[in-house]
């Protein structure tokens, strides 16, 4: 069922890129009438999320399979074969298979979604996404009674990876959700950004995007997706479970052991920028905070 979730983009919907800069115009003018009120808070909301610029979102990543340096993705990226690309699906499913990138485009409903992005290194950008809501990919695959989590793993091919020659990390690279932050809204599959395919150095063709959890939780490249009955083992938590849990929602009251998480840098925001306060659930409060009610999430971090 997409658009369930409804703040950012109802105005832009496929818009690329350039409308995207047109698109503060318009809000401008709707403040100006008074139909931003009208709207609610999530038109307001909109109009405060300026996105970062093409160069900076594809420039500035985290993709270690490619190096640990923040511009090896975009150097080397362009390495990994993405046609053909498929998915695995399988677990607690009724209906296990290798999909095609394809096959699954075919079968959902493409939006756009502008979204703020934490990085647990206190950086921030803020992300026009493209793509589909991963409830819905995962109500097509027929969720079985029983299951509770969701594993998600990236490709793993070391002759077009060259950062893989490292043991950075437990070669392939593995996230996991709660089966209930999977179905939640918020949650997607995205296949681009700024209406243009996703580029390999930001997960081409597909990848998660959970935008109140810290941004390695948002696998790229996804291969494989598990339904099952026992929290998945993921790769930052194996490396290190003292500074990695296994939630990572943003939140300012919970410091890295290395690093305050009360503040970030946002990306694009020039040498002298002041940090700005991290926003518990890095603003997505509304949305998801009732997932963990009853949690110590400093305890669960």
């Amino acid at each position: 069922m997409a658009r369930r979730w409804t703040n950012d983009l109802t105005l832009a919907d496929a818009t690329p890129e350039a409308a995207f800069w047109n698109r503060r115009q318009i809000m401008a003018g709707l403040a100006g009438s008074g139909l931003a009120a009208a709207l609610g808070t999530g038109v307001r909301a909109e109009e405060a999320l300026e996105p970062n610029t093409w160069e900076e979102v594809t420039n500035y990543c985290n993709f270690y399979e490619f190096g640990t340096g923040k511009g090896d993705p975009s150097k080397y990226a362009d390495r990994m074969t993405t046609t053909p690309w498929s998915v695995k699906i399988d677990g607690l499913v009724d209906k296990p298979g290798d999909y095609s990138f394809e096959q699954i485009l075919g079968e959902m409903t493409l939006e756009e979604r502008i979204y703020r992005f934490r990085c647990v290194e206190a950086w921030s950008m803020v992300v026009p996404w493209q793509g589909f809501e991963l409830a819905d990919l995962l109500n097509f695959a027929g969720v079985q009674d029983g299951a509770k989590y969701v594993a998600f793993e990236t490709l793993y091919r070391s002759s077009e990876m060259p950062g893989t020659a490292y043991k950075v990390l437990d070669w392939p690279y593995r996230e996991g959700l709660r089966l209930d932050e999977a179905m939640n809204p918020l949650t997607m599959m995205a296949t681009g950004i700024f209406g243009k395919p996703l580029p390999s150095q930001n997960g081409a063709p597909l990848r998660l995007v959970v935008p109140w959890k810290y941004g390695f939780k948002s696998i790229k490249s996804v291969v494989r997706i598990t339904l099952t009955d026992q929290e998945p083992p993921t790769s930052w938590n194996m490396a290190n479970g003292r500074e990695y849990g296994f939630y990572s929602n943003v939140n300012p009251d919970v410091s890295h052991p290395r690093w305050s998480q009360a503040s970030e840098r946002r990306i694009g925001g020039g040498l002298f920028a002041k940090r700005q306060p991290t926003l518990m659930f890095n603003g997505y409060g509304n949305e998801v905070a009732a997932l963990y009610d009853g949690m110590d999430l400093a305890r669960h971090f």
